[in-house]
């Protein structure tokens, strides 16, 4: 029995010493960029959708249709926090809900946090655009551009890789593509299947289209 032991022991360690041994190696095996690019291309199909795009424009102010022209019914301006400026806030719209009817303003509450409503915020709507400090655009962004953009912590809102597949996984705002109201377009894949791609790109290692 020992000999076994020693013989599979002498095996093990061989192994280890021939990929370089521990977890960074298992992790290389992983790592694939073929396929990281192609997974971020099936989520780019999200990204570029305007569901996500009318509210990452490129400009000051929301974007809003299915052909993404500008919200300029109420001179909407983006503000320092994101919400509006003045007395024009998205707020005044925009409720924690969608509201009736085709066309009318969406609407989304705040994040659940742990399974549950955020009580301190419970029923306030939470529409609006990133803030002026970190605007965040995906409008008019190639696909290689705003991969990048996802990666660098200073320009995505702070997120680490782990941080933005929960991002994309729980916020209200997110989901609320694939339940975006009547007379407007969900994206054109599963929200399951787009937070799938993004964890796939992580996870085979973040590489970006040229």
């Amino acid at each position: 029995m020992l000999q076994v032991e020693l013989i599979f022991l002498g095996s093990l360690l061989g192994i280890l010493a021939a990929t370089g041994g521990g977890g960074e190696a298992v992790f290389a095996q992983s790592r694939n960029e073929a396929h990281a690019r192609a997974a971020f291309m099936e989520a780019f199909k999200v990204f570029s959708h305007p569901r996500c795009v009318n509210c990452h424009p490129a400009g000051d102010a929301p974007l809003q249709g299915e052909d993404s022209r500008p919200h300029t019914s109420l001179r909407l301006r983006r503000g320092s926090d994101g919400q509006g400026v003045f007395a024009i806030k998205c707020g005044n719209c925009h409720q924690a809900q969608n509201q009736p009817g085709l066309h009318m303003p969406p609407g989304a509450p705040y994040p659940l946090k742990d399974g549950a409503e955020d009580q301190a915020h419970r029923g306030e709507p939470r529409w609006h655009l990133p803030p002026a400090a970190t605007p965040m655009v995906f409008e008019k962004r190639m696909p290689g551009q705003l991969c990048r953009q996802l990666l660098d912590k200073t320009k995505n809102g702070g997120l680490t890789p782990e941080q933005l597949v929960h991002h994309v996984n729980t916020d209200p705002l997110v989901l609320w593509g694939w339940n975006p109201g009547e007379g407007r377009n969900a994206p054109p894949i599963s929200h399951a299947e787009f937070v799938h791609k993004v964890q796939e790109w992580i996870d085979k290692g973040r590489a970006c289209p040229r």
